[in-house]
């Protein structure tokens, strides 16, 4: 049968070439062994120039890709990083993601894809959103510790100042009331992301989305459709508990208002699934982290407009957004906090927010 055939090196070295993703294979010694036609265009030099080149020469001796491939020869599995910048006399490219696999019964050999898809270059932008979040912490601190308690005493003051005005000044009183509770409820929001000590365990995500599903259903998602597409075999992760609610509680509030928005039949996923190739070296380190644990929320709501699509994670990206665009940019801090990554695949009427996360260590369990 057909599907039985087994291809010759050489139909197989064609139909690499006719890929159109730059690809490179390097030896057990760093050295370019092959490259398509795509890698051609991409490095703007021949395959018979790149052949006779180790990858030092290509990238230059200190680039994050040889450390990449030498993660991967110790790991023995598939890796991706993202970000990574390619610069000679000849090219420049930035936020480049590369694919990296062994190849079986070739020690130390190396396959490698080169992708410029602005999506999966949206997985490094956490190292921008981190300093955003932590400059939101101390905002809190300062909030919470000088705001809250005279926002008590305004309110107080207003509450005793109705028991003895005119009626028609209750009105002004009950006002300030109002926006002595929108204030504060701005600053509850705020309090989420104040630097405190929370206990790390062993924590079942799927445990978590339930518990988060049955309190939306109770309350403000309780005409939106919820599903739940889990993978079963999904292992342990180290972290908060309380922060896991709070980031999964505050993620499926913004589906459930993307729904309302969309004035349509919507309904929400939850998502998990294990994908083993995903991972990073550690910014500053040597060290590889994997992120196999992928938690998506989906939604079949109005999607993400174009005026914030870049400044998703950012504090007070949405203005129109009830929560002033903080649910997405606590997901970011959580999701670093705890050694992830975030990103968001938006489209009409679809949008999905996946979570990467590390799976606990032997020595956590």
């Amino acid at each position: 049968m057909a599907g039985d055939q087994i291809r010759t090196p050489a139909e197989a070295a064609y139909l690499l070439d006719v890929m159109p993703v730059p690809l490179l294979e390097v030896g057990a010694e760093n050295e370019i062994t092959f490259a398509n036609a795509a890698a051609e265009e991409f490095f703007a030099t021949s395959r018979r120039q790149l052949c006779q080149r180790t990858l030092q020469e290509l990238t230059g001796q200190d680039h994050p890709l040889l450390e990449l491939v030498a993660a991967l020869r110790r790991e023995h599995c598939r890796i991706t990083e993202y970000d990574l910048t390619f610069h000679s006399h000849r090219f420049h490219y930035e936020g480049v993601t590369v694919f990296a696999s062994d190849v079986p019964d070739r020690e130390g050999a190396v396959v490698l894809t080169f992708h410029t898809s602005p999506m999966v270059r949206n997985l490094d932008q956490q190292t921008l959103l981190r300093s955003a979040a932590r400059s939101i912490s101390g905002l809190a601190d300062v909030l919470v510790q000088e705001v809250r308690n005279p926002l008590s005493g305004i309110r107080g003051a207003a509450q005793l100042l109705s028991e003895n005005v005119a009626a028609t000044d209750v009105k002004l009183t009950k006002l300030i009331c109002d926006d002595v509770d929108r204030i504060d409820a701005l600053v509850e929001r705020l309090s989420a992301f104040t630097e405190t000590s929370s206990e790390y365990r062993l924590v079942n995500v799927h445990r978590i989305l339930e518990h988060v599903r049955q309190l939306a259903v109770k309350d403000f998602a309780a005409e939106i459709i919820i599903s739940e597409h889990y993978d079963p075999s999904l292992p342990y992760v180290w972290g908060s508990r309380d922060q896991f609610e709070r980031m999964f509680l505050n993620l499926l509030k913004n589906a459930a208002e993307s729904v309302r928005r969309n004035k349509g039949a919507g309904k929400i996923i939850f998502e998990t699934r294990y994908e083993p190739g995903v991972g990073r070296i550690l910014p500053g380190t040597s060290r590889w982290r994997h992120l196999p644990l992928v938690v998506s929320v989906c939604d079949t709501g109005a999607g993400v407009c174009e005026t914030t699509r870049n400044h998703l994670f950012e504090p007070f990206s949405d203005k129109e957004a009830g929560d002033y665009g903080l649910h997405l940019a606590y997901a970011s801090k959580v999701t670093d906090d705890h050694g992830g990554m975030i990103d968001v695949e938006s489209r009409h009427n679809f949008t999905k927010i996946k979570i990467y996360l590390p799976a606990a260590s032997e020595s956590q369990k």
